[in-house]
């Protein structure tokens, strides 16, 4: 397969702005006197992990980094192309949500053995849930891979890199874990309801009860409509008080899921919110799930007795 993208001489393959690319690449490699590993990451959730286990001995670059950016639908530039060629290792979510990216894979020329598809590390295909980004379980398996995978690209610096990983893992993610242990011991079981399927690793990971219609999620998360049947369930849950905490992607607000949040506040549920990609743009990703944690923290200690 041959990918082709427009730029300003006109259009052009993805392998031809690789082939340009390949005399200036090779002086980079690991293992060269002051060289950096190149690293390209479709979704700047990932690519805040990768970062902070790569360090210094990397220049890590997020596809999509705009809050405002539908990782779904985005329409890859030359520019990205040129950035996708030169890498030494490339991350894509995979499981259906980022094909424009696999596109870029797809181009001649590109060492597939230097690619890691996060739904084929975890074992998911394209019908599963791809917000694994939310699954704390999910993570703790892409720290393993990527700290496995740069230390082979950059054996010199394997033992940094090692030590990058342990104190990501015990201090970098210590808010984050602190606050999963803590709504898991106190509200393990709690229903709650959510407008899409982002929510569902997220609420298995702190042990809670995400009783919305598995139908319902995928069908917001993917912009499709709900169903009649799906519509009239979670109208009922919130307006007989059946959940104890609404969660919403204030990314993806649309009409049907902003009449959910007026419900649920009009009934006194609490309403907390998450984001699909980094918000800020530039916020280490514990910061930013820990933030979204303590909200839902917050928001079920408030739906309390």
């Amino acid at each position: 397969m041959r990918t082709i993208l427009k730029t300003s001489g006109g259009w052009v393959t993805i392998a031809a702005l690789a082939l340009g690319l390949g005399a200036c690449s090779t002086s980079g490699s690991p293992g060269a006197a002051g060289a950096r590993l190149r690293i390209v990451v479709a979704e700047n959730f990932w690519g805040s992990i990768v970062e902070q286990l790569a360090g210094s001995g990397a220049v890590v670059t997020s596809i999509i980094a705009n809050p405002n950016a539908d990782p779904h639908d985005y329409e890859p530039t030359a520019e990205d192309a040129r950035t996708v060629a030169a890498a030494q290792y490339v991350i894509v979510n995979g499981i259906g949500y980022d094909a424009w990216a696999q596109k870029l894979l797809d181009a001649d020329g590109f060492d597939r053995g230097r690619v890691l598809n996060v739904g084929e590390l975890l074992g998911l295909d394209a019908g599963s849930n791809p917000h694994q980004w939310y699954s704390p379980a999910s993570v703790r398996r892409f720290i393993a891979r990527v700290s496995a995978d740069i230390a082979k690209l950059d054996p010199d610096h394997r033992a940094a890199y090692a030590r990058r990983r342990r104190a990501y893992e015990s201090t970098g993610l210590a808010e984050y874990n602190r606050l999963l242990a803590e709504i898991k011991r106190r509200f393990a079981g709690t229903p709650i309801g959510a407008s899409e399927s982002i929510v569902a690793p997220w609420a298995a990971g702190a042990g809670l009860d995400l009783v919305t219609p598995e139908s319902f999620l995928d069908a917001v998360a993917e912009g499709n409509g709900p169903t009649r049947a799906d519509k009239a369930k979670v109208d009922a849950q919130i307006a007989d008080r059946k959940i104890k905490v609404f969660v919403y992607n204030s990314q993806n607000a649309t009409p049907d899921v902003q009449r959910l949040v007026d419900a649920a506040r009009r009934a006194h549920i609490p309403v907390t919110t998450v984001t699909e990609t980094l918000k800020p743009a530039r916020a280490t990703f514990q910061a930013w799930q820990a933030r979204e944690l303590q909200a839902l923290l917050d928001a079920l200690i408030r739906s309390s007795p």
